[in-house]
């Protein structure tokens, strides 16, 4: 094939030469709407000749642009294949997007073949034509009919006609007529106006860095009816590849740093613990190198936003998201409102360098708990329970944002007192008192004063009641060792243990000398005892109590003073005789409230303070056991969570951005929006066998994990594209992703959320495998993982559905043609999820359903997201040109492989791997759904 031919073979990328590409320089961001192509037209053939005079054409078009300074040919775009047929109406059409330099001087060269076979490797020459842009803009109609040379430049192998495409009713023509030999002037031709539905992105008020090297893509298909839709895909790259795993590895590393820094002051400590606080403070020493070192290397990358599936397995890419784009569908329908449909694609989030011969997070997870017990009685160290780690983070960040709040009151407080203003005391006391009374609670946890008896017992020179009691039976031979037993606690079970029981003296040695635990007579300590927490009747175990309490009775002071400083100031409001009045006026000046609540007030943050150095330490204490008990199992999978979930993150922030941008103007997305949150629906593709098995898994925690985001929508400082970036703050039990907005857009937004509301997303994942090792999965292996999957996620739509229902009018949510109630898509997902059928796809179909009417936010996912994913996508697409737009049940297949063959998902194969191939071979796609298969020579055996 000449102009143009496609050689296969695969290229691997690399990210350096990638990000110095100049495509990686264009500058784009689709808002509220894709920016209108310049350019776009469609393409017909008349009176083609046949290499065989006895056979009708398999007629293609390779579309190529001239450039005019260097005189050479540049590939552009390429048509579908329309077979046996000598005057051929092609459906996929050719856009010149305002991004792509074109201009009216611009040549455009069509070049028509006759492809042998459906790989278009067997394909003969029938001629060229070539045309300037401002040749058809200046066109009658914008239309040109232009004559085939064939290769000696003397014979016409027939004509092609070239019209611009335009928003606006069609000539109404037969359906028949696409695939039979027509009459030249029936070419149907798109009329009226141009540009006038859509908006044109510098008229935009939203314009950001997010979105970038956008592809196009553009179609016409037929209705029921016989009037034409024009359909247009654009799919672009997202800044948010990069800009979120970088931010999120400079938390993690002042995480894990200040994680340090609260061992190192946790004080002296005995030789045992001493030495595993070395012990950890090194391995955090490690993971911060490791993540520093990663940083420096994504540094390194600029210009390039998205990671090529051939580099899934490097090292220093490992926390970037898989081949990460959106893509939408802009359908216009003659008469009717435009519509458009986004979904994100993306790899599954996993960490692919570490591999998965153990699994994936969620077994290696499973089996670290149940094994942690073990490894607390190894390390000599107290058994904390998830729950338990959890709340001592909780703690730690709850002192940490109430403290300096409190300090910050507490001021007010103060400045209110000096400027002797009523409403300025009372309004900051409140404030001040709700805090005080909130860290009261926090602190009153038993978790918080168990830790500090344990502290306490870890410092050097502590001995415990038990270690007396075996010295004295040393001393005393004959004497029992009952002693004191009948005045014992029993071990007090905290929240995730078992309740307490009665047992005799069991307090535990806590590990202040070298050798195993001991009860008091002598024998070992069962491994259930070490499930509880140590209380220590050396120690006061009453002071902790004092200490909180003590804050409290300081702010009690406080609200007491001022109640007494409000009733003088309404009591020198009354009439006074006048011989009193220069008296009160003496008495009361402005510095007296000051002077009053000082002390007081300096008692509190004294008080506050106390508090908050005890519980730092004793919850440092329970993470620093917590640490210890993970070497070197817990590190690991530490960073793998780390790693799925910068992944995860990432596609969710592109998601959400995508989404808001879309709803700007609607308000009763905005409506949902702040008053219950978003569905994230992930549609995963990935099989339950072999390595994929252990991806689902990570897939499944990563994906779990996104529940600790919130996002919150800002005012930018400026309108500058560096301004408008997201930006990501909080620690590993929670973050919190910032979109700044346009000072002009933010302040069209509801009160709630300009007032820096939090809102949620609640995300939910169904998969369900689709290849030849889904067949083996379901025959000879195990698919409750997928099972399980897919109902505990069914469970969270459910609750968000119900959710929403009750606060949400449902007029809120978006109109579709097909009026099926969302209760009854629920009762049908729910009957699908429970079905024993092999690769039910209809739950992914029922669920993405479900999610677009619920105004959620679209994903889908296989290892790449470049093969399966793009079979899943143009089938999602074409479904709702079916359902929605009424496309003719004859050109279903037709728009099926048009879009697979030359749409946007065969571009993004092409920049994955250098190869417009899909991955896939004959024997495996007989094992997949047929609707999932690509159009015959799409594929290929590839590297990917």
């Amino acid at each position: 094939m000449e102009d143009g031919t496609q050689h296969l073979g695969h290229c691997m990328v690399d990210m350096k030469e990638l990000s110095a590409s100049p495509e990686g320089l264009s500058a784009a961001g689709v808002i509220l709407t894709p920016k209108l192509p310049q350019v776009e037209f469609s393409l017909a053939c008349n009176d083609l000749v046949a290499s065989g005079r006895d056979r009708k054409p398999n007629a293609l078009v390779q579309v190529a642009v001239i450039d005019p300074h260097k005189q050479h040919l540049v590939s552009h775009a390429c048509t579908e294949i329309v077979e046996a047929n000598k005057d051929p109406l092609f459906l996929t059409g050719v856009t010149f997007p305002s991004e792509y330099p074109a201009s009216p001087e611009t040549l455009v060269k069509l070049s028509v073949y006759d492809a042998k076979d459906k790989t278009q490797e067997s394909s003969s020459f029938l001629g060229s034509a070539t045309f300037s842009v401002g040749d058809l803009l200046r066109a009658k109609d914008e239309r040109l009919t232009l004559s085939l040379r064939s290769s000696d430049g003397v014979c016409t192998a027939g004509t092609v006609v070239v019209s611009r495409l335009k928003m606006g009713e069609m000539e109404e023509v037969d359906v028949d007529q696409i695939t039979t030999d027509i009459p030249s002037q029936k070419c149907p031709l798109v009329c009226e106006s141009a540009h006038h539905s859509c908006t044109d992105r510098e008229n935009n008020p939203l314009t950001g860095p997010v979105f970038k090297n956008p592809v196009c893509k553009v179609y016409r298909f037929q209705t029921m009816d016989s009037k034409w839709m024009l359909v247009r895909e654009q799919m672009e790259e997202c800044t948010l590849s990069f800009s979120i795993p970088k931010q999120l590895l400079a938390l993690y590393i002042q995480e894990d740093m200040s994680r340090v820094q609260d061992l190192k002051e946790l004080g002296d400590l005995s030789p045992h613990w001493d030495n595993l606080r070395k012990e950890v403070m090194t391995r955090y020493a490690g993971i911060i190198s490791s993540y520093q070192e990663t940083l420096a290397e994504m540094d390194k990358i600029n210009g390039c936003s998205f990671k090529p599936s051939c580099c899934k397995a490097q090292k220093s890419l490992e926390f970037i998201p898989i081949n990460l784009h959106t893509q939408r569908m802009r359908v216009t329908c003659p008469k009717k409102t435009d519509a458009f449909y986004d979904i994100v694609t993306v790899g599954a989030p996993a960490a692919h360098f570490q591999g998965f011969k153990g699994g994936g997070l969620q077994r290696l997870l499973s089996r670290y708990e149940a094994e942690k017990k073990s490894f607390s009685t190894a390390y000599q160290c107290i058994y904390y329970s998830p729950e338990h780690t959890a709340k001592a983070q909780e703690v730690l960040n709850i002192m940490s944002l109430l403290q300096p709040l409190i300090t910050r009151l507490v001021d007010q407080l103060l400045q209110a007192a000096h400027e002797h203003s009523s409403p300025g005391l009372r309004d900051a006391l409140k404030h001040l008192s709700d805090k005080t009374e909130q860290f009261v609670h926090t602190l009153k946890d038993e978790l918080v004063k168990s830790a500090l008896l344990a502290l306490h017992a870890a410092q050097p020179g502590y001995v415990s009641k038990n270690q007396k009691s075996t010295r004295a039976q040393s001393q005393h031979q004959g004497h029992t060792n009952q002693t004191n037993d009948q005045n014992q606690n029993p071990i007090q079970g905290l929240p995730g243990h078992s309740p307490p029981t009665s047992v005799t003296e069991t307090t535990v040695v806590c590990n202040n000398v070298e050798g195993t635990q001991t009860t008091a007579g002598g024998e070992p300590l069962s491994l259930k005892h070490q499930d509880t927490i140590p209380h220590h009747k050396e120690y006061d175990e009453e002071e902790w109590d004092r200490l909180w309490a003590n804050v409290a009775k300081c702010l009690n002071c406080v609200i007491a003073m001022v109640d007494k400083l409000q009733e003088e100031d309404n009591t020198k409001q009354d009439p006074v005789p006048e011989h009193q009045l220069a008296d009160v006026i003496t008495s009361h000046n402005p510095g007296d409230w000051r002077e009053q609540l000082c002390p007081l007030v300096t008692r509190l943050k004294d008080c506050v303070m106390e508090v908050v150095e005890k519980a730092k330490r004793a919850m440092t204490f329970v993470l620093l056991q917590e640490a210890a008990c993970s070497i070197p199992q817990g590190f690991l999978l530490q960073q793998r969570r780390d790693i799925v979930f910068s992944q995860a993150l990432a596609a969710l922030a592109c998601g959400f951005v995508m989404r808001l941008y879309a709803g700007m103007q609607d308000k009763g997305f905005l409506r949902q929006l702040h008053l219950v949150g978003l569905v994230a629906q992930f549609e995963s593709l990935l099989s339950t066998y072999s390595e994929e098995f252990g991806m689902l898994e990570d897939m499944e925690v990563g994906i779990s994990d996104l529940q600790r985001v919130m996002f919150k929508i800002t005012e930018a400082k400026s309108d500058d594209l560096s301004d408008l970036q997201p930006l990501v703050c909080g620690r590993r039990d929670h973050f919190t992703v910032e979109v700044p907005l346009p000072k002009l857009v933010f302040h069209t937004l509801p009160e709630e959320i300009k007032e820096g509301k939090l809102l949620r997303v609640f995300p939910v994942l169904f998969n369900v495998g689709i290849n030849e090792q889904q067949t083996i999965a379901e025959r000879f292996g195990d698919i409750s993982l997928q099972e399980r999957i897919n109902q505990k996620n069914f469970e969270t739509l459910e609750a968000y559905y119900k959710s929403l229902s009750e606060k949400v009018p449902l007029e809120c949510l978006p109109c579709f043609q097909t009026q099926t109630d969302i209760k009854e898509l629920l009762e049908t997902l729910g009957q699908n999820v429970v079905a024993k059928k092999k690769k039910n796809v209809e739950i992914l179909w029922t669920a993405g359903t479900i999610c677009r009417r619920l105004n959620g936010i679209r994903f889908t996912s296989c290892k790449s997201a470049k093969d399966r994913t793009s079979m899943s996508v143009t089938l999602e697409q074409c479904a709702l040109l079916r359902d929605e737009h009424q496309l003719s049940k004859d050109f279903f297949v037709r728009a099926l492989d048009c879009m697979r063959r030359e749409g946007c998902r065969i571009e993004n194969v092409q920049k994955n791997i250098k190869c417009r191939k899909y991955a896939f071979n004959m024997l495996q796609l007989m094992a997949f759904p047929k609707c999932y298969r690509p159009p015959e020579g799409t594929y290929g055996k590839v590297d990917s």
